[in-house]
């Protein structure tokens, strides 16, 4: 599943669904990197 994220406030990564945390994070793997930051809701 393809997952957006934001890291600080002005970054945003897509990528596929790795995990998610119990403090609300979830993390997200673009090709060999993983990152781990907010998830972006959905507009619907």
């Amino acid at each position: 599943m393809l997952r957006t994220i934001t890291i600080g406030t002005s970054i945003s990564i897509q990528g596929l669904f790795v995990q998610a945390y119990p403090d609300g994070k979830i993390a997200v793997r673009d090709g060999k990197t993983t990152y781990k930051g907010t998830p972006v809701k959905s507009a619907a």
